[in-house]
């Protein structure tokens, strides 16, 4: 596939399955997440993998999120939180590790490290796998952070869901018109 192919037919999967990467996947992944634009060298990102049973426990943190949030939640509410762990085999969690005393702003570091989830994202498409990226509650959630391993001046930037699609999957979006997002300047 030519890249120039990869990019304009990139899409979000809806249902993702087994089988996800297995390890030499993974390490490709995470090789082409490490290539992407980084100024000043930083390399703020940082990658947490979950999969197997660990989305057990990170569906708990998904549904403890939810009860901080929204303390009269229902119990189906909750369990729908928790099942969150299982859209697909493989998570990645995507962060930007900030350094407050280098010389590149914060902003610029968070860029990317979203820049390197995009590269998973393409790299996932590429091999043959469908992903999708995902936030909500837990990404902004402090002690969702710490449980991953991160500071409180951290960015949790993604949830990276990655597997198989099943097969006839959605195909992707009708192109979008670009052209009313862009100016010429000074023409």
């Amino acid at each position: 596939m030519q890249a120039i192919d990869l990019l304009l037919r990139r899409r979000s999967a809806q249902t993702l399955t087994e089988p996800g990467p297995d390890a030499r996947a993974l390490e490709l992944l995470l090789a082409s997440a490490a290539r992407a634009p980084d100024h000043g060298r930083l390399r703020p990102w940082r990658f947490i993998v979950i999969r197997g049973d660990a989305r057990a426990r990170f569906g708990e943190l998904l549904a403890q999120q939810l009860q901080r949030a929204r303390p009269m939640c229902s119990p189906e509410a909750m369990e729908n939180e928790r099942r969150k762990a299982y859209r697909a085999p493989l998570i990645i969690a995507v962060a930007a590790v900030k350094d407050p005393h280098a010389r590149v702003p914060m902003l610029e570091q968070i860029l990317a490290a979203g820049a390197a989830a995009g590269n998973i994202l393409l790299a996932a498409q590429a091999l043959g796998f469908g992903a999708v990226w995902k936030t909500g509650g837990a990404a902004y959630d402090e002690q969702v952070k710490r449980d991953l391993g991160l500071a409180a001046e951290d960015a949790l930037i993604a949830f990276l869901y990655i597997g198989s699609e099943p097969p006839g999957g959605n195909e992707p979006p009708p192109a979008q018109d670009w052209r009313d997002r862009v100016t010429y300047w000074n023409e």
